[in-house]
C-alpha cells in the first residue's frame, strides 16, 4: 500500500429514545458533508482501490454519498472498524497491503488516533478529525505500516 485514506463519517443525527448508536442516520447537513468529501476525493484524484467501512448506518450512508460522486469501487463492511482502537485499524490496513490506495471509513477516536500514530508514532499527539474529514497518509513503496512510518500528505474537512 502506498496511500491510506481515513474518512470520518459525516455528521449524524442524535440517537432517538430507544435507538442504538449503531443505527443513527446522517443529518441533512451530514449528507452535504459526505457529498463534499466525495467531490474533494475525486478532485484530488484519490479514488481508492478498496474501501473498508464500518457497518454503522452513518458510515454506510457516508460511503454511499462519497461513491455516488467518485464512482463505485471494491467495498467491504468491516465490523471491527466500529469502536476500533488505532491498533485494530493498523491491523486492518496491514491486512489489505495488496492495494495501492485503501480508504478506511469509520469513527473517532479511533481514526484520529490512527492518523497520529502512523504519522508521529504516538496516539497522544492527535488534534482531532471533524465529521466528514479526510486524512491522507503516504507510505514508502512497500514500506511497513507501523507507528511513525507515514507522512501526512493531506488533511481536508468540509
Amino acid at each position: 500500500m502506498r496511500e491510506l485514506i481515513l474518512l470520518r463519517h459525516a455528521h449524524a443525527e442524535p440517537a432517538l429514545p430507544g435507538q442504538s448508536d449503531f443505527d443513527r442516520p446522517l443529518a441533512p447537513h451530514g449528507q452535504a458533508e459526505a457529498e463534499a468529501a466525495g467531490r474533494w476525493i475525486k478532485d484530488q484524484r484519490l479514488i481508492p482501490d478498496r474501501v473498508l467501512c464500518s457497518p454503522a448506518r452513518r458510515t454506510r450512508e457516508t460511503l454511499e454519498a462519497v461513491l455516488a460522486t467518485t464512482g463505485y469501487v471494491e467495498q467491504r463492511l468491516e465490523q471491527a472498524i466500529y469502536e476500533a482502537t488505532a491498533g485494530t485499524l493498523i491491523g486492518l490496513a496491514d491486512a489489505h497491503r495488496d492495494v495501492d490506495r485503501l480508504l478506511l471509513l469509520g469513527h473517532n477516536p479511533g481514526l484520529e488516533q490512527l492518523a497520529a500514530l502512523l504519522h508521529s508514532g504516538s496516539t497522544s499527539d492527535y488534534r482531532g478529525m471533524p465529521t466528514g474529514s479526510v486524512v491522507v497518509l503516504t507510505f514508502a513503496e512497500d514500506g511497513p505500516i507501523e507507528p511513525g512510518a507515514a507522512s501526512l500528505s493531506a488533511f481536508w474537512w468540509p
